[in-house]
C-alpha cells in the first residue's frame, strides 16, 4: 500500500507528453436488446492518428449506478485507444443487468477493437466509482464475460478508481438497506477474490475525506487478494483528496499501463 502526497502530482503533470492527435467515433452500439438499451449502450471511442497494436483503456463513468454519462477523459489521450462505455441504469434495470452491459461492452471491444488500431491483448479496464464497481465485479467474477466467451484472465490490467469492492449501495438500496449498512454478496467483488485475477491497482483517495469507509474497504480487499495469492496488486491513497480523485490517478493508470507494456515488449 502506498500514500502519494499533492506536489508529486503536479511534477507528473508537467512531465507527461503532449496527447496525440486523437480522432473519435461516437455513439456505437454494443447492444440493441430493447429500446432503453439501444438509448444507453453506447461507446465512443478516441484512436491515435495512425494507431497500431495499440494499448486499450475501457473507462466506465461514475453516478451511483443510478446517473451520469460516457465519457472519454482527455489525462488519458497519452497514445492509447480510449473507449467510454455508457450503460443502463437502476431503478430501470437491476444491478446485475448493468454489470452484465460492462461486460457486453468489453467482449464489443475484444472483437472490434482491432479494427480501431487496439490490441485485444492489451486490453485494461477503468473506471471511476460506480465504475470502479463494474470494473471489479466483470474481472473478478469470471461468469459475467463468460456468457460472452471472454476469459477475464485475458484483461491486461483492471484499475477501479474509488470503486466499492463490497455490494453496491445501489443494489442495497434496492433491497431496503442503508448505504451505511455492508453486505458482501455475489454481487460485491470481495466476494469473488481469487489470486489468478488479472493484475489490479486499487486507487483511492485520502482515507479521512473518502465516502462511506471506501478506502478501508479497499484495503481489506488488497489484503485479501494478497492473501488469495495475487502477485499484482496495488492500492494507492491520495493523501487531500477525497472521493473524486480522478485527476491524481490518471497518472498512475497511464504509469501502470507503461510498466506493463514495458514488460511485455522485454519477454
Amino acid at each position: 500500500m502506498k500514500r502519494f502526497f499533492l506536489l508529486f502530482f503536479a511534477a507528473a503533470f508537467i512531465s507527461t507528453s503532449m496527447a496525440a492527435n486523437y480522432k473519435y467515433e461516437r455513439d456505437i452500439n454494443y447492444r440493441t436488446d430493447d429500446d432503453y438499451a439501444t438509448k444507453m449502450c453506447r461507446i465512443d471511442i478516441a484512436t491515435p492518428e495512425d494507431a497500431k497494436d495499440a494499448p486499450v483503456i475501457v473507462w466506465f463513468h461514475g453516478g451511483g449506478l443510478t446517473s451520469g454519462h460516457k465519457d472519454i477523459p482527455q489525462q488519458l489521450l497519452k497514445g492509447c485507444v480510449v473507449v467510454g462505455v455508457g450503460y443502463r441504469f437502476s431503478p430501470n434495470v437491476e444491478v446485475k443487468q448493468i454489470i452484465d452491459d460492462a461486460a457486453s461492452a468489453v467482449a464489443w471491444v475484444f472483437a472490434n477493437i482491432e479494427k480501431y488500431g487496439g490490441s485485444a491483448k492489451k486490453i485494461y479496464i477503468s473506471g471511476h466509482s460506480a465504475g470502479g464497481y463494474l470494473v471489479s465485479m466483470i474481472s473478478l467474477d469470471k461468469s459475467y464475460l463468460q456468457k460472452y466467451n471472454i476469459d477475464a484472465n485475458s484483461l491486461a490490467g483492471v484499475i477501479p478508481f474509488s470503486g466499492q469492492v463490497i455490494t453496491h449501495f445501489e443494489e442495497r438500496r434496492t433491497r431496503g438497506m442503508s448505504d451505511k449498512h455492508p453486505l458482501v454478496d455475489n454481487l460485491a467483488p470481495l466476494y469473488h477474490v481469487r489470486g489468478d485475477a488479472p493484475a489490479m491497482l486499487l486507487l483511492l483517495g485520502d482515507r479521512e475525506l473518502e465516502m462511506l469507509g471506501r478506502y478501508e474497504e479497499n484495503a481489506y480487499f488488497w489484503r485479501m487478494l494478497r492473501i488469495a495469492g495475487h502477485k499484482d496488486v496495488t492500492l494507492y491513497e491520495f493523501d487531500g483528496y477525497g472521493h473524486n480523485m480522478c485527476e491524481p490517478g490518471y497518472p498512475q493508470l497511464l504509469r501502470f499501463i507503461r510498466e506493463r507494456e514495458q514488460r511485455r515488449n522485454a519477454q
